[in-house]
């Protein structure tokens, strides 16, 4: 008895040092860019100011004076929200259908859109670039980046909305069907707010990939339709990158999205074990 009481008691101290130990590795990156947003470009490179310097906000003056920050996080915004309501729109009635309605083919029709993650990206750039500009004129256009973001997160959605209509018995959907239920009442009424922790946190990690995008929003942008990323990315010039602007423009890009991830970590988890072996 003594041997595991003095286990526990270990296990107790243990656990939660090495979980903090973790915690800190993975949130120094995160610590690092925000310390380094508070000191000037010379600051940032010089080791000897490394922890002693004068903190500042010019980096911040600059990010929403001089390179109008607020634009750039307003097409954000709205790329990342239509995208985000577009693939869902889209996914949404492809998962009832392969979920509900499976066919002999449904495993290949899954396993084909899952391996379109796997195409390389630069492989299209060029067509895509050349088509958009010269035909179609819908290069650096709100229109095209939430096309495109749709459609790279869209395999993503399908897949996380099939897995947790799965978890919902087909018997609600006989029974509702034999009440004389449509198609978009069983969807829209009784489908949805079943899996609706599964949706939601699906809708939030779509979001957050389109957020996050920077290869198809730094290539197919130049001013109208540019987010937060082609401002991240225009922080250097020939002579180097800029840390200390560079620095602030990372931090208020990311801010936002580390926000919405806090205060929707509850409803996320609970959307990614939805269906899970308790």
């Amino acid at each position: 008895m003594a041997t595991v009481s003095q286990q526990s008691s270990f296990s107790k101290i243990a656990w939660p040092v090495v979980a903090w130990i973790v915690a800190l590795i993975f949130f120094f990156p995160i610590f690092w860019l925000v310390f380094t947003s508070f000191k000037t470009d010379q600051d940032a490179v010089n080791p000897e100011f490394l922890w002693r310097f004068t903190p500042t906000l010019e980096n911040y003056t600059n990010m929403t004076q001089n390179y109008d920050y607020w634009r750039f996080a307003t097409n954000s915004v709205i790329t990342s929200t239509f995208a985000t309501l577009f693939a869902l729109f889209v996914g949404v009635p492809c998962a009832y259908a392969m979920a509900f309605n499976p066919s002999r083919h449904t495993k290949d029709i899954l396993m084909w859109m899952l391996s379109t993650k796997m195409l390389p990206a630069a492989a299209v750039l060029y067509p895509m670039t050349f088509l958009t500009k010269n035909f179609l004129g819908i290069f650096d256009t709100h229109f095209l980046i939430i096309l495109v973001l749709c459609l790279v997160n869209l395999p993503i959605v399908i897949w996380m909305l099939f897995t947790y209509f799965k978890e919902i018995p087909k018997e609600i959907i006989e029974a509702s069907k034999m009440d004389g239920v449509t198609t978009w009442g069983e969807i829209k009424d009784i489908l949805l707010p079943l899996a609706w922790g599964g949706v939601a946190s699906t809708a939030l990690l779509c979001f957050i990939f389109c957020w996050n995008e920077a290869y198809w929003t730094v290539r197919l942008t130049t001013i109208d339709a540019a987010t937060l990323s082609k401002l991240i990315e225009g922080n250097r010039a020939p002579e180097g990158l800029f840390f200390g602007r560079l620095s602030a423009v990372s931090t208020a890009a990311i801010a936002p999205i580390v926000v919405l991830g806090w205060f929707c970590q509850k409803q996320l988890v609970q959307g990614l074990t939805f269906g899970a072996v308790k």
